[in-house]
């Protein structure tokens, strides 16, 4: 506590004005920082506010996401089945459609032989006509 020198009629004024001019100027750089900090806490409390929503919506994105993650893998593993059981179908027409062919072919295969051998006759026993014809002709001017 501030001591004051006494005079003629109480205290010295000077003295006395110089102090209450002191804790004026104390109490208006008090009241100063007190404002600023006041602004830093509205400012801190605000950031505080925003990254609490930020955080808010990307735990709902994440969510989304993982959600639709989720949907994806489950439509993929769908068309995956889908996709082979489709192959196996195009894989079993085409194997029967090549078995027939195969049958086709094989009995294609068989009538010509067939036919090959009976031309073989044929031609067997027209020349063997020709050669008794020959031989024939041959008896005759003998």
């Amino acid at each position: 506590m501030k001591k004051f020198s006494t005079k003629l009629n109480g205290y010295d004024k000077t003295e006395v004005n110089s102090f209450v001019n002191e804790v004026a100027k104390n109490y208006e750089e008090i009241l100063n920082s007190l404002k600023e900090r006041d602004k830093k806490i509205s400012d801190l409390t605000e950031k505080l506010s925003y990254y609490a929503n930020l955080e808010s919506t990307l735990n709902k994105a994440i969510f989304v996401a993982e959600d639709a993650s989720t949907q994806i893998k489950r439509i993929a593993r769908d068309e995956s089945v889908a996709i082979v059981e489709e192959a196996k179908k195009n894989a079993s027409r085409i194997i029967n459609n090549a078995l027939i062919k195969a049958e086709k072919t094989e009995s294609d295969s068989e009538n010509l032989q067939r036919k090959i051998n009976i031309y073989k006759r044929r031609i067997k026993q027209i020349l063997e006509e020709q050669i008794s014809l020959i031989e024939e002709i041959d008896d005759i001017d003998m």
